[in-house]
């Protein structure tokens, strides 16, 4: 005699196995999520010594050069309008140099970064902001150029220190994070209360590229923080 099963047996069973799987992988992204936002624990120094020169030095925006005539003019991403502003030769005319120069920045930018690391797709920054939410998280993130697609991020909350580095590649249009493996932040505190981040930085990451490649960044920052 055959013994059969109820119709609804086989859905149950499928049901179950369904909720294990997703059960399975909201545990991984939760896991990735937490390795991406690994802290560290802040030292906090009264005066944070060393040398801090770099942050007298100063550039100007991305784009704007000297040109031939002696003109602090813009080659690259800027706006189209200002081409009827010069000849041939790039000379801007006398008669438009307010207009030009009230379309095109021309601020000295000090520099507020000064590092070394080991990142994909990058040519250097000197560059990184910080600005401080309404809920009171410090967040920074370094300045991305033509040929810099790797940056750098810090959030500060009390004494810890989120770290990780977002990667968007320009050869594979992929979004890449770099979680913290390991590292150190120390920070002046007197400076930091009046409103300027002093640091000095080593950190260490996961390559979720290749894993055989280490991947690191350690350096310098002086930088105010603004209000977000």
């Amino acid at each position: 005699m055959k013994i059969g099963f109820p119709a609804n047996s086989t859905k149950i069973k499928f049901v179950i196995l369904l909720f294990l799987v997703l059960t399975g992988l909201s545990c991984k992204t939760t896991v990735k999520e937490t390795d991406a936002n690994r802290k560290l624990k802040i030292e906090w120094l009264e005066n944070l010594e060393g040398d801090f020169s770099f942050k007298d030095t100063w550039s100007y925006p991305e784009f704007i050069y000297r040109n031939a005539h002696g003109q602090l003019s813009c080659d690259g991403d800027c706006p189209t309008v200002i081409d009827q502003m010069k000849d041939e030769s790039g000379k801007i005319y006398e008669d438009s140099l307010q207009a030009f120069y009230s379309i095109i920045d021309t601020t000295h930018v000090f520099h507020s970064l000064h590092s070394v690391n080991k990142m994909y797709e990058y040519s250097g920054t000197d560059f990184i902001e910080f600005k401080r939410t309404s809920g009171g998280i410090i967040k920074g993130k370094s300045a991305n150029n033509v040929s810099t697609n790797s940056s750098l991020l810090l959030e500060i909350q009390n004494d810890s220190c989120s770290v990780w580095v977002d990667f968007n590649s320009i050869r594979d249009l992929v979004h890449h994070v770099f979680p913290l493996e390991k590292g150190t932040i120390k920070i002046d505190k007197k400076l930091f209360e009046t409103g300027t981040l002093k640091a000095v930085f080593d950190f260490n990451f996961d390559n979720t590229v290749e894993s055989s490649k280490k991947l690191f960044w350690k350096g310098k920052i002086y930088s105010s923080i603004e209000a977000e």
